[in-house]
């Protein structure tokens, strides 16, 4: 089973930058479709962004578009979430989530959902100060 990493999470001012790291170990994410998921504290886990399995795609959801930026890095197996002009309501705990059955190699949703989704990681935590 695809097992992911989070990384590149801390705590930041408002206006502040961070940039998180997803790699796996043993397994190729060139083969999947990967999307950021983040869940602030009473609130449900939202999709983010989202990177289609071709690279070719990107999407995000319209609170951070402009201000986060996914990529791919295949020789460091790693997928990044760039996020800039960070604001408090930005803090939550991040996931990176890997589906290796995307509806096309193409497909990047702007509002990627749990349910297509089968390998996550654990989480790195996002603090926004304001």
């Amino acid at each position: 089973q695809l097992q992911l990493v989070e990384s590149g999470g801390g705590l930041v001012q408002s206006g502040g930058s961070l940039r998180l790291s997803c790699t796996a170990s043993g397994f190729s994410l060139d083969y999947y479709a990967i999307a950021w998921f983040r869940q602030a504290p009473g609130k449900e886990r939202e999709g983010i962004s989202s990177i289609s399995l071709s690279g070719r795609n990107t999407n995000y959801r319209d609170s951070v578009k402009g201000r986060f930026t996914i990529s791919r890095d295949s020789a460091k197996n790693t997928v990044y979430l760039q996020m800039n002009s960070l604001r408090p309501e930005d803090t939550a705990v991040y996931y990176c989530a890997a589906s290796n059955t995307p509806l096309s190699s193409d497909y990047a949703p702007p509002y990627p959902h749990r349910r297509d989704y089968d390998d996550w990681g654990q989480g790195t935590q996002v603090t926004v100060s304001s």
